[in-house]
């Protein structure tokens, strides 16, 4: 049991640790506070790889911490890495009491046994935001490939455009200024061949953000390539080279964009499709733990059906287009094994759309 003041303490290390969202891949953003006599005496979030943790420069700030409580909203790391185990860090301070937001992946392991053993106090709440905040590094703890966030954005009615092969806005201003800012939350934004050739989209944050990271951007083809002159493939300061995915059977298909992108071939020489969750595989292995994918309707349902989703935000838009040549917005591929049922986690209005935002249960 917290009280409404540890509560209050609590929420502000996960504003905390928003503040390093972007930055801190493949850590995870984490925020903490000192306080000692209903005061906070020091605040601190983890600002980019490689730098110190949360604990330390929320202690750092709060300079004597003895008898004091420490909350933070990600279990404290007990490993040496780049930098010293933050337990290390705690042990010293004197801190008498620990109140954790989410306990560190099983896989990961924090060190809240550490301090137990120490006689400090933890107090592990389990909140759903703090876990939502490390939800990709709770993923890359435990699997191979990248982790996927899928955009789509739909009619009232189900569908993405009127007719096939139109470029057509169905959503408002305000959503797209939405979906452009969280980009920046993910280490790439990737689409399928279908929407590059129909949309032609630039896929950058705007406003133009810095980010310690690279953004990058990704192609997912198969059979058939993507003119080089779209404009994804548009040298931008602060982006890294476009990345192509393509089977491995298909290269005769994409020499044309290796000259404007990096073309990564997935499979066997013989595989003419991609292989989704290989191609997912390669990421991971290029250092892209993350992806957002706003792309269209194929590639959206064939991630959907492989189970290859770990968030959706899906935006729906107050018109209607049916019609006989309308574009659903999933195509081309059945889901087996029945209905995904999706856990919604969040609804707001955004402008004059609606944006829904859940996960898959598995």
């Amino acid at each position: 049991m917290i009280s409404h003041l540890d509560r209050l303490f609590l929420d502000r290390t996960y504003e905390l640790a928003a503040r390093g969202i972007g930055n801190t891949s493949p850590n995870p953003p984490v925020g903490a506070v000192v306080a000692r006599d209903a005061t906070v005496r020091g605040e601190g979030y983890h600002h980019r790889a490689g730098e110190a943790h949360a604990e330390v420069n929320a202690l750092a700030q709060a300079g004597d911490a003895r008898g004091a409580t420490l909350y933070v909203s990600l279990e404290p790391c007990k490993h040496a890495g780049k930098t010293p185990p933050c337990t290390q860090a705690i042990l010293q301070s004197g801190v008498s009491r620990v109140v954790v937001g989410a306990a560190a992946p099983t896989s990961y392991g924090g060190g809240a046994h550490v301090l137990r053993e120490r006689g400090v106090c933890v107090e592990v709440v389990d909140d759903d935001a703090a876990r939502e905040l490390v939800a990709v590094f709770a993923s890359s703890t435990q699997s191979r490939r990248a982790y996927v966030a899928l955009k789509m954005a739909m009619s009232l009615d189900g569908y993405v455009a009127s007719r096939p092969g139109v470029a057509e806005w169905i959503t408002c201003e305000e959503e797209r200024l939405y979906v452009r800012e969280l980009r920046y939350a993910y280490d790439a934004v990737m689409v399928g061949a279908g929407t590059v050739r129909i949309d032609d989209p630039q896929l950058t944050v705007r406003p133009p953000a810095q980010r310690v990271r690279d953004f990058v951007r990704i192609v997912l083809c198969e059979t058939e390539g993507v003119p080089p002159d779209r404009r994804i493939f548009t040298p931008v300061p602060g982006y890294a080279r476009t990345i192509v995915l393509a089977p491995a059977g298909a290269r005769a298909h994409f020499s044309t964009l290796e000259s404007v992108g990096d073309v990564l071939y997935v499979g066997e020489p013989d595989d003419e499709e991609l292989d989704l969750e290989r191609a997912l595989h390669v990421l991971r292995a290029r250092g892209i733990a993350s992806a957002l994918c706003e792309g269209g309707p194929t590639l959206a349902a064939r991630l959907i059906a492989h189970g290859l989703v770990d968030k959706i935000y899906w935006a729906i838009a107050p018109i209607v287009l049916r019609g006989e040549a309308a574009v659903p917005v999933l195509a081309g591929t059945e889901l087996d094994g029945g209905p995904r049922r999706l856990r919604f986690e969040r609804l707001e209005r955004v402008g004059s759309d609606a944006m829904l935002s859940g996960r898959f249960d598995v």
